[in-house]
């Protein structure tokens, strides 16, 4: 059996755009450090808890402030589950980079966000025993319930998608610097073979994230492969080369800066090749974040 195919763009349903998308005031349940300036939110939000995929984004704002006035795309890590087995909660991971997330992470149980979402189209759920999820710096967040659905131990979305099972999920993961590594007790707890590299060497490799997944995909006996990637374009490009090479096909999750996250503005668009040759500029938050990899245009 030959490595997998990705086939068309994946196209949302219609409950993944953001017409029919919830825009909702939420309360905050947990907000822990998680890392180096990295921290996961957890907020009540059944509403949308219900129907988000893997690979799918919220935007958020602070409740009843003006600056910034605008909200920030963050993935999905996973949902919460209520004792019925119910979602009812999202968790979100989030690096404090500017204004908006440094005061995030002052917030505190019971204080309000504004959130709307679900948004983007997500992971398709391509068959794949073994699933290689490639991430850089704040890259892995969208890989705990990805990696989780394939391996068959949670669902997502409404009525819950079903995803072919595959047999092995690889993480590799790339920082900066070791105290940067957020949430690896989770990825390891869920039964992925985590493998972790480090620009000045004091985790794992030292090394590009890319060696890993060399390594990786010259260890593997497996035929039937499918690489996931997000993190940095650079990373993604080398990433996009490198499965190119090998023959392996690929998924990538841009990081495109956004404004609306519902594909207003346009700022967040991509370069994205198109049958005949040339390339047009396509809305990461609504055409994507999800492409195959050969389609965009770095």
């Amino acid at each position: 059996m030959a490595d997998c195919t990705v086939g068309p763009a994946y196209v949302p349903t219609a409950p993944h755009y953001a017409d029919v998308a919830a825009a909702l005031r939420v309360r905050i349940v947990e907000n822990i450090r998680l890392a180096r300036e990295t921290y996961r939110v957890r907020f009540e939000c059944p509403e949308i808890a219900r129907f988000i995929v893997p690979g799918q984004f919220l935007m958020l704002r602070l409740a009843g402030l003006n600056d910034p006035l605008l909200g920030r795309p963050l993935a999905l890590y996973d949902t919460v589950l209520d004792s019925s087995g119910s979602p009812c909660a999202i968790d979100v991971v989030y690096l404090t980079l500017g204004k908006m997330t440094r005061r995030l992470a002052r917030c505190r149980p019971g204080d309000e966000l504004e959130v709307w979402g679900p948004l983007g189209n997500g992971f398709p759920g391509v068959a794949a025993e073994h699933l290689i999820m490639v991430a850089g710096g704040i890259g892995q967040t969208p890989f705990l319930a990805l990696g989780q659905e394939y391996l068959g131990m949670r669902r997502y979305g409404s009525p819950p998608r079903t995803v072919p099972r595959g047999n092995h999920a690889t993480l590799c993961y790339g920082v900066r610097s070791a105290d940067l590594l957020a949430g690896v007790e989770h990825f390891r707890s869920a039964g992925f073979d985590v493998r972790l590299s480090s620009d000045d060497g004091s985790a794992g490799h030292p090394g590009l994230v890319t060696d890993t997944l060399q390594q990786v995909l010259g260890e593997s006996g497996v035929i039937n492969r499918l690489v996931v990637s997000c993190g940095p374009e650079p990373m993604l490009k080398a990433v996009s080369g490198l499965c190119e090479h090998m023959g392996v096909p690929c998924l990538v999750s841009l990081e495109t800066p956004m404004a609306c996250g519902v594909g207003i503005c346009f700022s967040c668009v991509a370069r994205v090749r198109q049958p005949n040759g040339g390339w047009d500029y396509k809305r990461t938050c609504v055409e994507g974040p999800v492409f195959r990899s050969q389609e965009i245009e770095w």
